[in-house]
């Protein structure tokens, strides 16, 4: 953290504490004092031959010959028909809908048997893109599907394995229009905000219904299993109206959602460093009695950490891809704003450290059978060209190893006495009270 002046005309000096090498420098104000005006000389040498171990340190090598550059919306569709055509046995382009401005939100599924569903295969997602200025999840899921795709024909037995017995869907842009502004000033020009939100204003991350606080309600009023499920909470009727405040987009992800029989997802974002899991709202507490004295520190918004019934597995789940992550659990760095909120896991409710209400994943639990993160995959929203590569070094072992997860626990087919498979039956398990229902 560097302090800078107080008025113009007094420079200041910062230095490093030690020498730093380094190709680029970016500088994050913090807070100032009236309106803000930057003005930085950097002073440095370029690196002798004596220097040349950091040179070597500072180089990337990856042994993975994949496409490391940032992509326009025609040059994301045009590596996807690439990797189409290198693997059409195992790969499928789609859209799940349109932007609005009418840019198609593509998909690429990666199977043994592209299109359907089979039997027995569960089926998984990666999204990025809900945030049109966070670049790097967009560059990972495109890397990703190069990497699956020549793996697979080189013959990897992970990679063979996790393509035949899972149905992957990755989704690299849900908000393109964002994207586009974003990407237009650059990874130099660009801003926190710049992007962020879909052409209409939404952020999609917290635009679904909120359906936790009505789940929470129905339990007061002990509604809860009788009269109001606590599982595939239907959508409220004033949401699904043509005059609601919802993004195109999102309308696209929950006819997906519904379309699909998705177990495990994650949505990947930036601007911090950590997995986050649901519930990510707050529940209210109970009402104080009027006779009763207020405390000191009393609150008209008063609210609690909610756990959800499964989240014993939702801890388990976020662990697996920040353990594996090269740097993600080296938190003794702090968060990128604050303090680090992580307990040095890498891993938060979200309720904990955003909470906030009407978020994918809450709708995802508690409308699907789908279990979904939120994986935040740096400070830098929009790192660099030179960076990805190392982005992906990082986090190339936690992609698989997420995924992989789908393969735990207990699968199976519910029959009649006849032997013939029962399309939506609840099943109920002892002790979580949140039932699941079949494909």
């Amino acid at each position: 953290m560097f302090y800078g002046n107080v008025d113009k005309d007094t420079p200041v000096l910062s230095e490093f504490p030690e020498p730093v090498v380094a190709r680029y420098i970016r500088i994050y104000p913090q807070r100032w004092n009236g309106s803000l005006c930057l003005r930085l000389e950097v002073l440095g040498c370029p690196l002798s031959a004596v220097s040349s171990y950091y040179t070597q340190q500072n180089e990337v090598t990856s042994t993975d010959n994949l496409d490391f550059r940032h992509h326009s919306y025609k040059d994301m569709r045009q590596l996807m028909k690439v990797v189409n055509e290198e693997c059409p046995t195992i790969t499928r382009i789609y859209n799940i809908g349109k932007s609005s401005r009418g840019l198609k939100i593509y998909a690429m599924e990666v199977s043994d048997n592209p299109g359907e569903h089979e039997t027995g295969e569960p089926e998984f997602r990666y999204t990025a893109g809900l945030h049109g200025n966070e670049a790097l999840g967009r560059e990972l899921l495109l890397l990703l599907m190069q990497f699956l795709c020549k793996e697979y024909q080189d013959g990897n037995p992970r990679v063979r394995g996790l393509v035949t017995d899972t149905r992957i869907h990755l989704v690299p842009s849900l908000n393109p229009d964002g994207y586009e502004l974003a990407h237009e000033a650059g990874s130099e020009l660009g801003n926190w905000a710049l992007g962020h939100w879909t052409e209409e204003g939404f952020d999609l991350f917290e635009n679904f219904p909120d359906l936790a606080s009505a789940l929470w309600a129905a339990e007061e009023r002990r509604l809860v299993p009788h009269q109001f499920p606590n599982h595939h909470i239907p959508i409220p009727e004033h949401y699904l109206s043509e005059d609601a405040a919802v993004a195109v987009e999102t309308r696209a992800v929950m006819v997906w959602m519904d379309k699909n029989p998705f177990v495990l997802g994650a949505n990947l974002q930036g601007g911090e460093k950590l997995v986050s899991f649901p519930f990510d709202t707050v529940r209210p507490s109970p009402p104080t009695p009027a006779a009763a004295p207020r405390p000191l520190d009393y609150e008209d918004e008063q609210s609690e950490l909610q756990e959800t019934p499964d989240h014993a597995v939702f801890r388990w789940l976020p662990i697996s891809y920040a353990s594996a992550h090269l740097t993600m659990t080296e938190t003794f760095r702090g968060g990128c704003d604050t303090q680090d909120m992580t307990d040095a896991m890498g891993i938060v409710q979200g309720a904990k450290w955003h909470p906030r209400a009407g978020s994918m994943n809450d709708f995802s639990y508690l409308h699907t059978n789908c279990l979904e993160l939120s994986i935040y995959l740096g400070c830098d929203k929009f790192p660099h060209e030179s960076e990805l590569q190392q982005e992906w070094e990082n986090n190339k072992e936690s992609l698989l190893t997420f995924m992989e997860q789908i393969h735990r626990g207990i699968k199976g087919v519910v029959t009649d006495q006849q032997g013939e498979p029962i399309a939506n039956a609840t099943i109920v398990v002892g002790g979580i009270n949140h039932n699941v229902r079949t494909g």
